[in-house]
């Protein structure tokens, strides 16, 4: 009797086992969900993969607008920059003339200023041939440079010798140059030509109207030249005809 109540309290009671009671479906029914499901997804994943298209603004036709533009604007710099070389170049090669003109400008103005001095040089030194009134046959020393030569000491002297007059007839002595220079604390003479040089070429004048001297002379390196005293000597005076001072410093 227990077992047999034991059996239907686990059959009809708390316990017992569920049961499902399903409807009926045919299963065309079943298909057609099946179908319409499906057919939801894929919508639904079409609607998605627009809407991301859309909203990432990936769409072609806005891609190739945006290639086509990007094309054209950068051609476009390119066009513009290849102009801007172009000008570039030009410019720069007209800076180049500008530059070399100048510079033959500057060329031409610095032969034009050595060219008036040498007229005016020539100008003078013709002034000095024309007769002087009351000093016939007169003798002046033109154009005096004394400047440094390649030698530590060594000086080149250059003058012109010039006689005035109506006629002037030939002029024959020779020259005598008294250096004064200072070596330290010390004074220094040096009297050219020496007494073994004194019938030196270099020295010896002959000339109707104009004779240029020119030579050299050394003194001790470290020696300062003050002064240079020219003394002209016609033949057969002892006192010289003409003397004449130029300070060097």
């Amino acid at each position: 009797m227990k077992a047999w109540l034991r059996w239907l309290k686990n059959r009809f009671g708390v316990g017992a086992p569920r049961v499902a009671v399903t409807a009926h479906v045919p299963w065309y029914m079943r298909w057609m969900v099946m179908l319409g499901v499906g057919a939801a997804i894929v919508g639904a994943s079409w609607a998605t993969y627009h809407f991301g298209s859309e909203f990432a603004g990936f769409r072609k036709s806005e891609i190739e607008g945006e290639m086509k533009r990007l094309n054209e604007l950068t051609a476009k710099q390119e066009s513009e920059l290849a102009e801007a070389r172009k000008t570039l170049a030009i410019s720069e090669s007209q800076l180049k003339i500008e530059s070399a003109t100048y510079g033959d400008l500057a060329k031409q103005v610095k032969s034009l200023a050595a060219e008036n001095a040498a007229l005016k040089d020539d100008l003078a030194f013709f002034q000095s041939l024309l007769p002087v009134p009351g000093k016939d046959e007169a003798v002046a020393i033109n154009r005096f440079k004394l400047e440094p030569d390649a030698m530590p000491g060594e000086y080149r002297y250059r003058m012109l010798l010039v006689q005035g007059g109506q006629r002037p007839g030939d002029f024959q002595g020779h020259i005598q140059l008294v250096i004064n220079a200072q070596q330290g604390a010390q004074k220094v003479v040096l009297t050219l030509p020496s007494e073994k040089d004194a019938k030196s070429q270099q020295f010896q004048l002959n000339f109707k109207s104009f004779q240029r001297v020119e030579g050299t002379f050394r003194v001790e390196p470290g020696t300062a030249v003050k002064n240079i005293q020219v003394r002209v000597y016609q033949n057969g005076a002892r006192t010289p005809k003409l003397t004449q001072s130029v300070n060097i410093s």
